[in-house]
């Protein structure tokens, strides 16, 4: 598989925020990550895995429910 053609996606974080109605800053404050860190995954950018479990411990669910591999357009 080329890894050209794959990209990180965060849609499912932002899914899961607006299904329990939570915003992104009470997510930033559950999770103790920096703003930064926020606007790096609204923009699917590159997150340490330590951003990860973080944010995972906040919510309650793994990595498979916050992220997901795509294809890039």
């Amino acid at each position: 598989m080329n890894n050209e053609n794959l990209s990180i996606s965060y849609n499912k974080l932002w899914k899961l925020l607006i299904d329990r109605g939570m915003k992104k800053k009470e997510l930033q404050e559950a999770s103790g990550i920096s703003a930064s860190s926020i606007a790096k995954l609204g923009r699917n950018g590159n997150v340490t895995t330590d951003v990860l479990l973080k944010i995972c411990m906040a919510l309650d669910c793994d990595f498979s429910d916050v992220m997901e591999i795509v294809k890039a357009r």
